[in-house]
């Protein structure tokens, strides 16, 4: 079970840096979701994997469920969606003002021009 969630935490981050480091800016979006999603598992994951505990601690019952990592995760989502939410408003503005969703990443440079001896 924790090798089959490992690598379903490892397949989300994998996927997500792969469309966050797109130049277009839809593919950053879901990247950046796929990331958020990544972090809840992970988030999710540190409570123990157990089945059948209840969330807290109960007369006659001894172990529990750690219900913090389940109070994080739902935070987390929270401020996931707003993020996305802000997100996904400032890509449609850069794309309606350029009608293109590429991401700049600077003025573009011209090459560096070998140096030339002055021959006198």
């Amino acid at each position: 079970m924790e090798l089959l969630f490992a690598s379903a935490i490892g397949l989300l981050t994998a996927g997500g840096l792969y469309l966050v480091l797109r130049l277009r800016s839809f593919p950053v979006i879901i990247g950046i979701s796929l990331l958020s999603y990544a972090v809840n598992l992970f988030l999710f994951g540190t409570g123990r994997l157990v089945v059948d505990l209840p969330p807290i601690l109960q007369k006659g019952v001894e172990t529990y469920t750690d219900p913090l990592p389940q109070a994080l995760v739902l935070t987390a989502i929270v401020i996931s969606f707003g993020m996305t939410a802000v997100v996904v408003i400032m890509a449609l503005g850069s794309f309606l003002s350029s009608r293109d969703d590429t991401v700049n990443i600077g003025p573009e440079t011209p090459p560096e021009q070998p140096a030339q001896e002055n021959e006198a």
